[in-house]
């Protein structure tokens, strides 16, 4: 697979890398280890280089799954990993936290979870609007002089964050929802990572599954499963937005691809400084995502796409109101 550079940072990883998310958490029953791991070095097979994972998604099984995995291999790949909450006594609330003493003890956590000595990227999870992004960046530095940390990252933050931060730390990537379902970012976000330098990891770059195709108004989901709270995936929203996976459909067929493969060649055909990180928990999906650094999408394709996207309104929001209010800020 090919290689993409995050911004100007020089961290270069492949053009697509791995969400490990669904493995653990957000999407139903925790996969079973063995299977986990199996998909995880797959991946790795096929060329993919860039893990993602996060102490939130468990909690903290997922980096467990994802350093057991990758020790093998650990000098040929990069982990991302993420920072930012404490958890409530049942192990399921989440509470914002990105106090420099937490984080500290939270990277010492990292690294023993994810067996290694340097975590390659470590995002600021959510933005605490009860921690200055000054004192986050900071402690960043110093994590990254004590050799424990080599690149920051911040996650689903707003403009005015991302340059306070950058201003004390250079920001390695940000990463936010991005896709042909959520395409905000284009609006100011993009601009403003290309004026500084900045990577872009899009996640959720197939919209949760919804732009697979495989999911329709009748699709049902499990209380453990996200989208099962989420307004974009109410029944009536999920037929608003059928258009929207007909249209992906059609321009699929006309290219021989799947509706995966040509939203994550869109995403590509971006900017030559995206990475997305589809996540899945079955390796004949992995084989299908990663088919897409394969697609090429020529100037027409792209306005095809461009026209066909203009003429589709999107509905329903893409959180609920409780954590609609973590993002952006």
């Amino acid at each position: 697979m090919n290689k993409r550079q995050l911004g100007n940072s020089g961290l270069e990883v492949s053009a697509i890398g791995l969400g490990c998310m669904g493995l653990s958490h957000g999407y139903g029953p925790a996969t079973d280890k063995t299977r986990a791991v199996e998909l995880i070095r797959a991946a790795f097979d096929q060329g993919v280089t860039f893990f993602d994972t996060a102490e939130v998604y468990g909690p903290y099984l997922n980096e467990e799954v994802v350093g057991e995995a990758l020790a093998p291999i650990r000098d040929q790949v990069v982990i991302a990993t993420k920072f930012g909450f404490t958890f409530g006594d049942d192990g399921k609330q989440q509470i914002l936290n990105s106090r420099p003493d937490h984080i500290r003890r939270t990277v010492d956590g990292m690294l023993k979870r994810l067996k290694t000595d340097v975590i390659d990227l470590l995002y600021q999870h959510r933005v605490d609007p009860d921690v200055p992004i000054e004192d986050v960046a900071g402690t960043v530095k110093s994590l990254i002089a004590e050799g424990k940390v080599k690149h920051f990252g911040l996650s689903e933050a707003g403009e005015q964050t991302i340059r306070r931060a950058h201003a004390v730390q250079p920001v390695t990537a940000l990463q936010s929802e991005y896709s042909m379902w959520w395409r905000e970012p284009e609006d100011r976000i993009l601009p403003m990572l290309e004026e500084l330098g900045i990577g872009f990891v899009p996640f959720s770059p197939l919209g949760k599954g919804f732009l697979t195709g495989a999911i329709d108004k009748n699709a049902t989901f499990g209380k453990d499963d996200f989208r099962s709270v989420v307004p974009r995936f109410t029944p009536e929203a999920l037929q608003a937005n059928q258009a929207l996976v007909d249209a992906l459909g059609e321009i699929a067929r006309g290219k021989d691809a799947t509706s995966a493969q040509i939203a994550l060649a869109w995403l590509l055909a971006q900017k030559p400084w995206i990475v997305p990180i589809p996540g899945t928990t079955k390796l004949h999906r992995l084989d299908e995502n990663l088919g897409a650094a394969a697609v090429d999408l020529s100037d027409s394709d792209l306005q095809n796409i461009a026209q066909a996207l203009a003429n589709i309104g999107i509905h329903g929001e893409r959180y609920p109101a409780a954590l609609k209010a973590r993002v952006g800020r």
